[in-house]
This record gives structure tokens, C-alpha cells and sequence, in this order.
């Protein structure tokens, strides 16, 4: 049996890491036993689906790597498959059409309210007879089209990830609705548990893979796969992301979708890294730090947790900080130069590369998410960087104005400036006032940088003699010093 497994996400709002992470998992089963990752747009829901949303969960799987087969599918564009179906079950008395109407509804859940029952559906419009439909008709009413649920049944499978789960049919709410309210014969919006397990046996999934948010959708979905007469696949109902409090991440935790991800500045290898570690344990042969590719061959349900995975911003930092810090300078750059671009930062990128590359070797050890590089390194593309206040009260201490004067002046013109001769100079002006180079540096560092803390300070001296910037930088912390 070849392996076929499929993430199905909605396009009511951008990639979800929650929904990204299932995707992880999905393409790392299919890797891992060499079958195939099916890519399908769960679009029924036209009112809230948008074309800009499908595009970014396009681009957000592909970002973190994980390739599809086939697809991808969309379900808005099978309509007619579905409404087959749904008729072949009328057809065969196991689905029916159910006229209440929302008012009645309403009073049905409040009456189970009263009495203290949890509300479901009481099959009250499960066997009319052809008179009594007419007559629903005859009066305006719509029709939903409910799927016969045995009250009596019991609905097991063996979880990939939980082991033997076990549901009653009497807890199941009822005759279950799977299309919206239509008039006459029509059959009106087929929905999500009936489309799903149409589509699913329709591409012959063997693996149904996700959240355990949709367990209590497994065993409705089961007998839909054997009223259906098909084979029902395996499930497997993986950890939920959790916050900090233990509370299912939600849009209210702040960032939760992959391009938020990516525009803070992590690297699709230490996103796609950590939510493999949300919920699967690697093999101790393993290190935490790992591509897909090298998760996919030790990839495994048995080392899936069943308890909840709390997100943890510090150790994806770490980790992200792990992929970027012996990065080469010319990939850091092509990574950098469209964060500087958005910040506003005016270089010429073509010609100015290698003085570029030079400050993403400066900074590169330190970087822990790409957007950091464009605080830390404003003092080399601004040219009217300005002071703190704490470089200001330094830059007044007495004998400030002194050491900037004479660094000012000792600064050789229009000649190129190595970190050799910029010691060499510090050095001289240190002994020509009778000052320690120690002295020296905090008060050269603010002048030229604008603040008491930053990258190493004679790379950045020579960054800024390249642009011509240290001697202005130098005369602008004189007028400070007055």
C-alpha cells in the first residue's frame, strides 16, 4: 500500500502554525514511507474564503519546504461530486430531508436545556412521509439534508497517536446535518464532514493526520465512509500548539501565522525545525537541530506526544539564532538587504555589496531574528544618527571633548583606514593624552554610533569610514560636548 496523506487547510485567513505544523508532520509520514503529500483548499465556505488567503497558505508551505504531489485540489470547484453523493444516500433512505425551522430549533435545545440534557438533535423529522414533506414545502419551508446516526452504535479506531479511542452514536448530537437548508429537491452547500470524507476517499488518503481539535469529527466521518461503501483510513489526532497558559494558541497570543513568522525574521529551516519538536520527541541518535529531510528518516507515530506542545518563543530563538549565526555573509546579505529596503535605508546594493556583506559580518553572531539587523545597524546607513541620552551625558563628562577632537584629528583624509591603523591611531592619540586606549573607546564609540552599546566598535569605525561618516559623526559630538 502506497502511503497517501493530505493537509487541507481553509483559506479564511492566512497559514496557521498550528495548521503548518500538521502539514510538517503529514509530509514527514510521507517522506518517511515514501508515499504522498496532496495538497487540498477547503474553499465550501464562500462567504469567508479569499483568493489573497489561498496565496498566502500556497506560499507559506511552500517557504518552509514542504512540497506537494498533487493539488492543489479545491473542494468549490467539485460541487458536483458532492451533490451526487449526498443524492446516492437519499436514494438509499440514509440521509433525509429535515424541515424545522430555526425557531423551533431553538425551543427543542432550550426544553433539553430545562431539563437539564446536553443539546442534540431528536430525529424528529427522520421518517416523514411524502405527504407530510409536501406539506412543509407547501408552507415555504427549507429543507437541510440530515445523515441517519444510530443512537445504539459504537464507533472505535485505533489511534496513530492515542491508541483505542472509543465513541457512543448517542453522543454524536443527533441526525448529523451535511448539506444547508435548500428548497424543493435541490440539494443545497454540502458541508465540511460530509465534503471531507467525500474528497478523502476520492483521492484514496490513507492516512487522515490532524489536530486533535477534530477527533470529535472521527466517528460521524466513520460512518460516513461506510455509508458510503469505502474503506475507512487511518487516523491519527495529533497534540494541540498551546500557549504559555496552557490555552489552545490563538490570534490573541499575537503572532500565529507563518508569513508573521517569516516577516519577523525567522528562517523557514528553524520554523520547519522547531514545530517538529511541537510534539514529536527526535531519536536520541538526533540533535535538536535538523533539516526535514533528516527529521523524515527517523519520523514516527510513536514518538508523538499525546499531551498538549506549549509554544516557546525562547526556544525558537535559539534556534533560529543557531541557523543564522554561522551563516556565510553573502547569504546573510541576500536576507538582510530586503528588511534594510522595508526600514527605508538608502545604499547602493549593487555596488555597495561588499561593505554590505562586511556589516553582515559584523553583526551576523548576534542576530537572533533577521528584523534585529535593522536596529542594530541604523547608525551605518542614517547619516544624522543622533545621541541617546545616556551618550549624551557621556559625551558631556569632562574630558570628552577632548578625545574626540584629537581622534578627529588624527583620522587620516581621503585614505582608506584598516583595523591595523585604527588601532595604531587609538594607540597614539591614548599616549599623546596621557589616557589609556580603555578611556578612549566608550567615548569614540558614542560619538560615532550615537549610543554607549553596539557592535565591535573598530568595524564599525572602518564601516563608517567607508561612507566618509566618522569624521562628520566626530564633529556632530563636538557640538554635543559645548
Amino acid at each position: 500500500m502506497t502511503v497517501r496523506v493530505r493537509i487541507a487547510p481553509s483559506p479564511t485567513g492566512n497559514l496557521h502554525i498550528g495548521t503548518a505544523r500538521t502539514a510538517v508532520f503529514n509530509w514527514l509520514f510521507a517522506r518517511h514511507t515514501g508515499g504522498k503529500f496532496i495538497l487540498r483548499i477547503e474553499d465550501t465556505d464562500l462567504e469567508r474564503s479569499r483568493p489573497e488567503f489561498t496565496q498566502n497558505i500556497l506560499d507559506g508551505l511552500t517557504w518552509l519546504g514542504l512540497t506537494w504531489d498533487e493539488g492543489p485540489f479545491f473542494q468549490s470547484q467539485r460541487m458536483d461530486l458532492y451533490q451526487q453523493k449526498i443524492q446516492a444516500l437519499l436514494d438509499q433512505g440514509l440521509a433525509y430531508r429535515a424541515y424545522d425551522t430555526p425557531e423551533e430549533l431553538d425551543a427543542m435545545r432550550e426544553a433539553q436545556k430545562a431539563r437539564g440534557e446536553a443539546p442534540r438533535y431528536d430525529n424528529r423529522h427522520r421518517n416523514l412521509t411524502p405527504e407530510q414533506c409536501a406539506a412543509c414545502e407547501a408552507e415555504g419551508r427549507t429543507a437541510v439534508i440530515r445523515f441517519r446516526i444510530d443512537d445504539d452504535r459504537e464507533i472505535t479506531w485505533n489511534d496513530l497517536v492515542r491508541g483505542k479511542v472509543v465513541w457512543k452514536g448517542r453522543d454524536l448530537g443527533g441526525d448529523m446535518v451535511i448539506a444547508r437548508a435548500a428548497s424543493g429537491n435541490d440539494i443545497g452547500q454540502p458541508l465540511y464532514n460530509f465534503v471531507v470524507v467525500v474528497d478523502d476517499i476520492d483521492m484514496q488518503i490513507t492516512h487522515v493526520v490532524r489536530g486533535e481539535d477534530h477527533i470529535g469529527n472521527t466517528p460521524k466521518q466513520i460512518l460516513l465512509y461506510e455509508a458510503l461503501a469505502a474503506k475507512v483510513p487511518e487516523f491519527g489526532h495529533t497534540p494541540l500548539i498551546l500557549n504559555q497558559a496552557g490555552a489552545k494558541l490563538s490570534k490573541r497570543d499575537g503572532v500565529t501565522s507563518i508569513s508573521d513568522f517569516q516577516q519577523m525574521g525567522y528562517l523557514a529551516a528553524a520554523i520547519a525545525n522547531y514545530m517538529t519538536l511541537l510534539g514529536w520527541s527526535p531519536t536520541e541518535e538526533m540533535s535538536e537541530i535538523f533539516t526535514l529531510d533528516e527529521a523524515a528518516t527517523h519520523f514516527n507515530f510513536d514518538r508523538v506526544n499525546k499531551a498538549g506542545a506549549k509554544f516557546d518563543w525562547d526556544k525558537l530563538n535559539w534556534l533560529n539564532s543557531q541557523y543564522l549565526h554561522p551563516m556565510p555573509a553573502s547569504t546573510l546579505t541576500d536576507l538582510l538587504i530586503p528588511y534594510w529596503q522595508a526600514a527605508g535605508y538608502d545604499c547602493d546594493w549593487q555596488g555597495d555589496r561588499p561593505w554590505l556583506e562586511q556589516i553582515s559580518a559584523l553583526i551576523g553572531p548576534s542576530l537572533t531574528r533577521l528584523d534585529e539587523a535593522v536596529a542594530m545597524t541604523r547608525y551605518l546607513f542614517i547619516s544624522d544618527v543622533g545621541f541617546t541620552e545616556d551618550a549624551t551625558k557621556k559625551l558631556k563628562q569632562e574630558g570628552s571633548a577632548e578625545i574626540v577632537r584629537a581622534i578627529a584629528i588624527a583620522i587620516p583624509d581621503h585614505q582608506p583606514l584598516t583595523e591595523t591603523t585604527a588601532q595604531a591611531l587609538l594607540k597614539q592619540v591614548a599616549k599623546d593624552l596621557s589616557r589609556k586606549e580603555g578611556q578612549l573607546k566608550p567615548i569614540l564609540r558614542v560619538a560615532l554610533t550615537g549610543d554607549t552599546k553596539g557592535p565591535d566598535l573598530l568595524q564599525s569605525w572602518l564601516l563608517l569610514h567607508h561612507r566618509g561618516w566618522d569624521t562628520t559623526r566626530l564633529q556632530a559630538a563636538l557640538e554635543i560636548t559645548k
